[in-house]
This record gives structure tokens, sequence and C-alpha cells, in this order.
């Protein structure tokens, strides 16, 4: 758990009033692919739901998928007047996404669409809750002020567990179905481009990035082994 403990910490520095300098200019995007070539275990897979009766989830998948964002923000990063809203379904008993990543300030929304109880929870340093048990079609939100990594957890099922990634800035994206990821509106500067991956054993990847004075594109690809 130490990993992740690091990562809380960069999380809670992201944005800081230390950030780079950037130039006057257009906003430029950082683009890429991200190759995760981690095997699963069997301890890192869950029981097969499909042999349960219920749609067999897209787990797999969705635990390849990555955060990448930017280490340190640029400062036109922190106006964030909205109180917004994300979401993070129970359903096949899978939380659904896996892995939400979010600013500082969201509302998450835990509703639970089974057709059994569940009890949310999580023990994270940055968020502790414990939402209790509740039925299929209520739901019970959480709202999160403070940077970091909150893992989630079922206290009836315990095959379930998902990730919440909170920034202290906007600059950072979750990957698709083929490890392909978009970041939008950086002004020129250099960064420290980070990918998190929670089948990443080790430091997370990084590289530094610039984005020109112009803007356009800036292309960063990827691999976890």
């Amino acid at each position: 758990m130490t990993r992740f403990w690091a990562m809380t910490t960069i999380l809670m520095l992201a944005g800081s009033a230390g950030g780079p300098r950037t130039a006057a200019g257009a906003a430029g995007t950082i683009r890429g692919r991200v190759d995760v070539r981690v095997e699963m275990t069997g301890t890192d897979r869950r029981p097969d739901v499909g042999a349960l009766g219920m749609p067999a989830s897209h787990e797999p998948i969705d635990r390849r998928r990555s955060v990448v964002y930017l280490e340190t923000a640029p400062r036109a990063a922190f106006d964030a007047r909205e109180e917004p809203h994300a979401r993070m379904d129970q359903r096949n008993e899978t939380f659904v996404p896996h892995v939400l990543a979010i600013v500082a300030g969201t509302t998450v929304d835990f509703p639970n669409d089974d057709r059994t109880y569940h009890s949310v929870f999580s023990l994270s340093r940055a968020k502790p809750f414990d939402l209790g048990r509740y039925a299929t079609g209520r739901s019970k939100s959480v709202r999160f002020d403070h940077p970091g990594i909150i893992r989630v957890f079922c206290d009836i099922h315990s095959h379930m567990n998902a990730f919440i990634l909170v920034f202290a800035h906007r600059y950072f994206t979750v990957t698709d179905d083929e490890g392909r990821y978009k970041l939008d509106g950086v002004p020129p500067g250099t960064y420290t481009l980070v990918v998190w991956n929670e089948m990443t054993r080790g430091d997370s990847p990084r590289r530094s990035v610039t984005v020109p004075e112009g803007g356009g594109d800036v292309d960063a690809d990827f691999t976890i082994r």
C-alpha cells in the first residue's frame, strides 16, 4: 500500500502555487496511448459473474484503464465555480466505472442497480466513509473535498472494489477501451505527465512534455510492464 500513499501525496501537491510558468499563447492538446502489458494473476481476477446467471462484466478492460494527468498544473486550472457530480454504479456486483477520476469538490452518487443489498465503504486516508446497507433502486452520495486516491469496497461482496482519484486541478483524463487518452486546453509550458494504473508495480511512469507557444498536438505514449 506504500505506493498508494505516495500517489496520494502527488495528487495533493498537483496544482500547487509553485506550478510551471507558462507562456501566453494558444492552448495545446496532449494525446497518446497507454499500453498495459501486465498480466493479471488469479488473485487479480474477480469471480466470473456470468456463471452466477448475471451478464459478464468488462472488468479486465476496466482494470487496464489508466489515469493520465499533469503532476503540477498551470495556475489557470484553479477557477472551479460549479459543484460537479459524478456516478459510480453498483451493477452485476461490480462498481462501474472501476476507475473514476474527479476534481476535488465533486459529489459522487453510488446507486444500487442490483437485486441485492450493497454496503459501500472506504478506509482510505483521503476520504474514509461508510454508506451502510441499502437496497436496489436506492442511491447514496459522498462529497470528495480533498485530493488523493480512494479505494472503494462493498462490505457484503468482498470481490467488489474500485478506485476514485481526486485531483486539485482539471488536467487529467481516463484512457478509453484501447488505452488512448487526450488532454485538451493545456496552456503553453513544460510539464511532467504521469500515468496511474492499478496494475503498475513500483513507481508510476512519467515523462516531460512541452506544449509550444503556438499550441497544437503533443504526442506521448506509455507502456506499463
